[in-house]
C-alpha cells in the first residue's frame, strides 16, 4: 500500500539546530576549562617566581619589589596581563631559616570567546608557594639552625 499525504512522518529538520547548539556549547564548555586550568598554571608560575625571587634577593629593601617583579614577568610569559594580578605574601620576612609564603591568584573570566576576549568574572584561580631564606646565606644575622 502507498503513502499518501505526510501525516504522521518526522522531518527531523529541526534536530540540526539542537546539535549545533549542542556543539557550540560544548566547545565553549571545553575552551572555559582549559582557561581555569591555564590560569591555575599561571598563577603557580607566579607565585613560585616571587618566592625564589624574595629568598634570592640582595637584601631585605629589594626583597619584595623583587618578588613583585618576578611574578609580573612570570604572568607576562604566560600571555596574561600583570595588571590582574593579585600577589599577597602570606607569611615570612627576610631573615635567615624562615619560610616565606606567597600567595597568587589571577581571575578567570565567566565566558572565553575567541578574538572577542573574557566576558565577566567567574572565581579566581590561586596558588601557593613557600621557599626557606638560605641558613648558610651571608650578610644576614643569626645562626643557621633552621628547625622543622
Amino acid at each position: 500500500m502507498r503513502c499518501r499525504g505526510d501525516s504522521g512522518q518526522v522531518a527531523g529538520i529541526e534536530a540540526l539546530p539542537f546539535g549545533v547548539l549542542i556543539f557550540v556549547v560544548g566547545a565553549l564548555l571545553v575552551t572555559n576549562v582549559w582557561g581555569v586550568i591555564d590560569a591555575k598554571l599561571a598563577a603557580t608560575s607566579a607565585a613560585r617566581e616571587a618566592a625564589r625571587a624574595f629568598v634570592e634577593a640582595p637584601d631585605a629593601v629589594t626583597a619584595a619589589d623583587s618578588a613583585a617583579r618576578a611574578a609580573s614577568e612570570a604572568i607576562a610569559a604566560h600571555g596574561r596581563s600583570p595588571d590582574r594580578l593579585v600577589l599577597d605574601q602570606l607569611a615570612g620576612t627576610f631573615a635567615r631559616c624562615e619560610r616565606v609564603t606567597f600567595q597568587a591568584g589571577y581571575p578567570v573570566p565567566a565566558i572565553a570567546l575567541p578574538w572577542i576576549g573574557g566576558l565577566g568574572e567567574a572565581f579566581t584561580a590561586t596558588a601557593r608557594h613557600s621557599e626557606l631564606v638560605d641558613p648558610f646565606r651571608s650578610g644576614l644575622e643569626g645562626t643557621a639552625s633552621c628547625v622543622p
